[in-house]
């Protein structure tokens, strides 16, 4: 059972993008004459805006000593709540963040949580806001590409930008495919443990106009061993509502950070 329990905790804590266009070189190779303002432009109005998003996902989880498989049902409306329902044949647990928020609780051993991110992030050593969260699972960056200063890396393959300011704890690093211009992978660096995660969005899908993730891998090193996590998005849609089910049920012991 406890096994269960902590690859539920885990993805949960590893919850847990001027009018000029950049040009598309015929081998699909980087511009490398593109100004770095001009190439964030071109980023930026690719990016799906989407108000509410809906998925199911067959979520597994693998570490060195272990691998297990879990359903969740995943539904976010904008800027507003992101909320995820786990299951393995019969439900599990079930979680629901809002911008000031984290509330969630299993069913194996009855623990629950009522809080803020720091559930997350004095896991992984991270500041994520619910904003950062909900553009990892949109497939955008978590940097805000226009009030963030970049300087672009070369590449071979990929359009490769880094923060300009280097003493940041938390430091990402955005690859993006020079043909569609979406993001490839995000990696961060955090702190001066060699502790990092990688956000990899292996396949894409395209779902009423909109370009969405079809399958992204998160890989975390922990400073003691490696964490990896695939989440395959079997069916998106986009409803015009949605609503939150949630309720702590009651005789359950609260989780204490």
């Amino acid at each position: 059972m406890k096994k269960h329990i902590y690859s539920f905790s885990l993805l949960l804590l590893l919850f847990l993008t001027s009018c000029s266009s950049v040009r598309v070189l015929p081998n699909k190779a980087p511009v490398t004459d593109i100004s770095t303002k001009e190439l964030v432009k071109t980023l930026e109005r690719k990016k799906s805006n989407l108000k509410t998003y809906r998925a199911r996902i067959k979520a597994t989880y693998f570490d060195q000593k272990s691998k297990q498989q879990v359903n969740i049902n995943l539904r976010l409306e904008k800027d507003k709540a992101l909320w995820m329902s786990a299951n393995m044949l019969i439900p599990i647990a079930k979680v629901f963040i809002t911008p000031t928020t984290v509330a969630f609780y299993e069913k194996f051993q009855k623990t629950a949580y009522e809080g803020d991110l720091r559930l997350i992030n004095e896991q992984l050593g991270t500041s994520f806001t619910f904003t950062d969260l909900q553009n990892l699972f949109l497939g955008h960056p978590v940097s805000d590409l226009k009030k963030t200063k970049f300087e672009r890396i070369k590449h071979p393959q990929y359009y490769v930008l880094s923060p300009k300011d280097k003493a940041q704890v938390f430091r990402p690093t955005y690859f993006f495919d020079p043909s569609t211009f979406l993001l490839k992978e995000q990696r961060f660096l955090i702190g001066n443990g060699g502790q990092s995660l990688s956000v990899r969005y292996t396949k894409r899908q395209q779902v009423l106009g909109k370009q969405v993730p079809k399958e992204m891998v998160l890989s975390a090193y922990t400073g003691e061993r490696y964490i990896n996590l695939t989440l395959e998005f079997q069916r998106v849609d986009f409803p015009k509502t949605l609503t939150f089910p949630f309720k702590i049920p009651s005789g359950y012991q609260s989780i204490e950070l």
